[in-house]
């Protein structure tokens, strides 16, 4: 059995996160939240008043918290649902650090504090862009619904490792039963 948070990869928090995120105020109202995170194809919005980061929107929050309560997406600011507790990490942290706490707290996303200053963003899809080869213990140890991993604001696309090369993508295409990044593809 392997002890997959026992172990290093060597790849620190700061080598995979992204150093920009989208970031929205509190007075962003859902609908534009939903609108940027379409635009930018991404999962999550990081909310910033004054420069500093209060809370964090995800899809699953405009679903769960928004859609389901019957929330009026044109005219509800996104600070009546967003997650104001938020879990950070430091970007000298080991890459399995951050598994270890996006596994314990059923989490995708991880903003980045280094001195108690906001300094980055870590998703799971930044993780597998630098280790690809991550993918399949990701899923076993998050134990993903297939319903998880469709993005909600895409097409048929899916994202991670493609089968042919072995290289992450956010734009895998099934040919022949196998799901293959586009580089792949135009060579079969």
């Amino acid at each position: 059995m392997v002890f997959l948070f026992k172990m290093k990869t060597g790849y620190k928090v700061g080598d995979a996160m992204t150093i920009h995120p989208v970031t929205v105020n509190e007075d962003t109202t859902l609908k534009e939240c939903a609108e940027i995170m379409a635009e930018k194809h991404v999962g999550s919005l990081l909310i910033e008043e004054k420069g500093r980061v209060v809370g964090i929107v995800t899809e699953q929050d405009l679903v769960r918290k928004a859609i389901a309560n019957l929330l009026d997406p044109a005219s509800t600011p996104v600070k009546k649902i967003m997650e104001k507790e938020l879990l950070t990490i430091s970007p000298d942290k080991d890459i399995y650090d951050a598994l270890k706490i996006m596994r314990d707290y059923n989490i995708r996303h991880l903003p980045v504090v280094d001195k108690g200053r906001f300094v980055g963003f870590l998703t799971i899809k930044d993780i597998l862009k630098i280790q690809p080869q991550l993918f399949d213990l990701i899923v076993e140890k998050f134990e993903l619904r297939e319903e998880a991993r469709k993005p909600v604001f895409g097409g048929e696309d899916t994202e991670g490792v493609c089968e042919v090369c072995g290289n992450y993508s956010d734009n895998l295409e099934d040919v022949d039963g196998q799901k293959v990044c586009p580089q792949c593809k135009d060579t079969l």
